[in-house]
């Protein structure tokens, strides 16, 4: 939206280029062709598309006599045409220094600057022009989208506020202004300019900026409301994904799952609503529909270790007979030694199956690897506890227990596991113990799967930004 509008300041400046040179600054034989007549011939050009003549027009212009305004300018526009930003900067930058009052002058350079992503230096000279001419109405708007860029939501409103004052009709201002106030942490000024507007019950986009600030208001059924409107209003990519988010932010992952499903159906390329998808049905504990899901994303992305967690998460929480496309599990943490926690979930899916020796070995190379990743990781630990026990080495797996318990004293498998090898290796005073606090902790493997799936929630509610 912000290079939109700095087209229209930079299309906003061109009848200040068709002002007529400063000829007097000129020496010319009687013989020679007019610099005004030269100027005008390369505008003319430039109108009717043939750039390539303008610019050779005006760069013979500008060699002749450098430091002329009107030529740096337009030429720097020119420039800016075809997309050559760094030939256009040193123009639009000597333009602004030859007239330092010219509001068009710093809000051209500031477009420059900001697609060079020189965004600190291309604020100074939005606010430059701002305090100019504070009554052109797509500067200040220009400079209200690149404070929102920058962060700095107070002030964007406030600009936002003063277009509004000059263009007081203009419904993208109020959204504008509404969304800065949102993330400004003023939600119910928000809501009531938003409320102000005619018609707001039949416009999407203050339908979902409503349900952004009733969300920050916690009026979580209101901004629910707000969310599906928007939705029934235009049932758009970004309006599902918003809805869809809404649900997942509260776990109500019976709706979320039934939103994402139908907009996997229609937006079958979004990533994020598949990644939304998957987060509903793991979080509905459907973990066998996520596979699939978590494992679609991996494919399309085969670094993404995100992915590869969520599908390692999903893999070690359902039976074996739904494992089909955990193999990608498997074949990231091979490709990717140095992620402990990638091999640790391979390794632990792995160690669930009914399999032979060969599954058995090469969980162990992974465990192995993931210890030498990272020795102070409790769960790696505890695996290789079960892989031993698994070989009826109940002896050589007590030491990865004690081990694992060491790290993370509420890790409630780790004490259970413990418990059997001390039984098995005739301690059973210390297995009696150990078991007492599997008891304790038996309600901790909830709560770290809570705490991992809040983390994910947060997650996918911060791609929506």
């Amino acid at each position: 939206m912000f290079e939109a509008l700095s087209q229209r300041a930079i299309i906003g400046s061109a009848a200040l280029l068709l002002s007529p040179l400063p000829f007097n600054l000129y020496s010319q034989s009687p013989s020679q062709e007019s610099p005004e007549k030269t100027f005008q011939d390369a505008m003319a050009a430039e109108d009717r598309g043939d750039l390539t003549t303008a610019e050779s027009l005006l760069r013979g212009l500008q060699a002749k006599q450098p430091g002329i305004f009107a030529i740096d300018e337009s030429l720097g526009l020119l420039y800016i045409k075809q997309e050559n930003f760094e030939s256009a900067l040193p123009l639009l930058k000597a333009a602004a220094a030859e007239q330092p009052d010219s509001d068009a002058a710093h809000a051209n350079l500031g477009a420059v600057l900001y697609r060079l992503q020189r965004n600190t230096e291309a604020l100074a000279e939005f606010q430059a022009a701002a305090r100019l001419n504070p009554q052109n109405a797509d500067t200040e708007e220009s400079l209200g989208r690149l404070l929102m860029e920058q962060h700095h939501a107070s002030q964007a409103a406030d600009v936002f506020a003063a277009a509004i004052k000059l263009q007081p009709d203009n419904a993208d201002l109020i959204l504008d202004r509404a969304q800065a106030l949102i993330e400004a942490d003023r939600p119910a000024q928000a809501a009531a300019e938003l409320k102000a507007i005619p018609g707001v019950e039949q416009s999407a986009s203050a339908q979902l900026l409503l349900g952004d600030a009733e969300e920050k208001l916690r009026s979580y059924k209101a901004a629910a409301e707000h969310y599906a409107r928007a939705v029934e209003l235009d049932p758009s990519e970004p309006n599902v994904w918003a809805l869809g988010v809404e649900f997942l932010r509260h776990w109500t992952f019976d709706p979320a799952i039934k939103e994402f499903e139908a907009a996997a159906a229609k937006f079958p390329n979004s990533t994020r609503i598949k990644l939304g998808l998957g987060a509903a049905y793991f979080g509905d504990a459907k973990y066998a529909e996520s596979i699939p899901v978590f494992a679609d994303l991996l494919d399309q992305d085969r670094n993404n270790a995100l992915y590869a967690e969520l599908l390692g998460m999903a893999c070690t929480s359902v039976a074996e007979s739904n494992k089909e496309r955990c193999t990608a599990l498997i074949q990231f943490a091979q490709a990717h030694p140095g992620d402990a926690r990638i091999s640790t979930y391979a390794a632990s899916m792995l160690l669930t199956e009914t399999s032979g020796n060969d599954q058995t070995e090469l969980a162990q190379k992974l465990l192995t690897s993931a210890l030498a990743v990272d020795p102070a990781f409790a769960e790696a630990h505890y695996q290789m506890g079960l892989l031993k026990q698994n070989r009826g080495d109940w002896a050589g797996s007590v030491p990865s227990l004690e081990k694992a318990i060491s790290l993370k004293p509420d890790l409630a498998p780790a004490h259970y596991r413990l418990a059997l090898a001390y039984w098995r290796t005739g301690r059973k005073q210390e297995g009696q113990a150990e078991m007492e606090l599997q008891k304790k902790y038996s309600k901790q493997g909830k709560e770290d799967l809570d705490r991992r799936l809040r983390q994910i929630t947060t997650f996918i509610v911060e791609v929506r930004q």
